[in-house]
């Protein structure tokens, strides 16, 4: 996309001297990523507590921000909802008790290395530890990053061959990391692999990068992903202004190519947890042809104590959202629960009562209704 006049509006210490093909380079973007404080010093506003989080987060998750993800953050807005996702804070620092390395359970899972086997007939193949920004809620922040101890080695022969040996699998998901940063010969590997087992049914991708690295979704990949349809894209997304010009583009890409795209957002304190942040977030992405798929309680990772609202926050907003909007703007609100119980969907209460015969329901409005709960015979005699 034509560039040259949002280039004009990019402060000079975020564009670094880059030409609009520049900018639009991916490779370039990565490769000018902001990942230490001097260099944000220069573009931010920073405040005294987040430099000494910076210096002592920085051990468990790096910092890593794209030049273009950093255009879209307000400088001198502490409370900037896209700052708080990837700016340390002191909160990171407190770990309660209820906290876990693994909240999710998938060393647990873990089959072979980077092979996680969880449900009956799915699995989720880690691809790589390397995203194009680090989001300070991460779930695998114990492998990403390479910052803390642990490194993410997936033993491809045989995770292949695991799959290859349990016919159950019929649905394989790709995440990280994020598979989008590896070169499309590297991926198109992967995936032709995944395809030539004759009981995989379809493959699925989850990524962050049409928000934090849209010049990343070329014509070549879209194309290329294409031709492993059936194949889903889950794409992070947390709030309206993450779908900036570019991103709305790079999901236009991927819908004009024919691939069923989905979101995923987390539920943040301070950040998402309105009724109207959210119904705007759905229906923004609705119009970008993106279906809103989970909306996922924050995971109890350690040091994600200020990231979290309560389960309750969370039912109050579907419940506003339920009746008020399209059907197709209400994800499954779901909690993984803890310690690798899988997702558990939560709902609002819509049934208030019952016995034997009857079901009473209660409707979007208030309104109570009675519904016939019986099983009736309606054979002719």
């Amino acid at each position: 996309m034509d560039t040259s006049g949002i280039l004009d509006r990019i402060p000079s210490a975020i564009r670094q001297k880059a030409t609009a093909e520049q900018w639009n380079d991916y490779a370039w973007q990565l490769s000018h990523s902001f990942t230490t404080v001097d260099q944000l010093e220069n573009v931010l506003d920073l405040s005294d507590e987040e430099r000494h989080a910076f210096d002592l987060a920085s051990h468990r998750l790096a910092l890593r921000i794209t030049p273009y993800f950093l255009s879209l953050v307000d400088a001198h807005d502490r409370s900037d909802p896209l700052r708080l996702q990837v700016i340390p804070r002191m909160g990171e620092m407190v770990v309660g008790a209820e906290e876990m390395e693994d909240p999710c359970g998938e060393d647990r899972d873990m089959v072979v290395p980077g092979l996680v086997h969880r449900y009956p007939d799915r699995v989720l193949l880690l691809c790589t530890n390397h995203c194009a920004g680090y989001c300070r809620y991460c779930t695998r922040s114990r492998m990403v990053s390479g910052a803390g101890g642990r490194r993410l080695r997936t033993d491809w022969k045989r995770a292949f061959q695991y799959i290859r040996e349990h016919g159950e699998v019929r649905d394989v998901l790709l995440s990280g990391g994020d598979p989008l940063l590896l070169p499309d010969a590297r991926l198109d590997s992967i995936l032709t692999e995944l395809q030539g087992i004759p009981h995989v049914e379809f493959l699925r991708v989850g990524s962050r990068v049409p928000i934090f690295l849209p010049q990343r979704v070329t014509e070549a990949l879209c194309a290329m992903l294409r031709r492993h349809a059936p194949l889903f894209l889950s794409v992070h997304v947390n709030h309206p202004r993450e779908l900036a010009p570019e991103a709305e583009a790079a999901l236009a890409r991927l819908a004009d190519h024919g691939l069923p795209v989905g979101s995923q957002s987390v539920l943040l304190r301070g950040i998402n947890d309105t009724l109207e942040i959210q119904r705007t977030l759905y229906h923004r992405l609705l119009r970008c042809r993106v279906r809103p798929y989970y909306l996922y309680q924050c995971d109890l990772i350690r040091g994600s104590r200020h990231f979290r609202t309560t389960i309750d926050t969370g039912l109050d907003i579907m419940r506003r959202l339920r009746g008020f909007t399209s059907g197709y703007a209400l994800p499954q609100y779901v909690v993984d629960a803890p310690g690798g119980g899988g997702k558990v969907p939560l709902n609002p209460e819509y049934i208030t009562a019952r016995d034997e015969k009857t079901i009473r329901l209660i409707n979007f409005s208030g309104r109570s209704y009675i519904y016939p709960n019986e099983s009736f015979d309606s054979s002719f005699r």
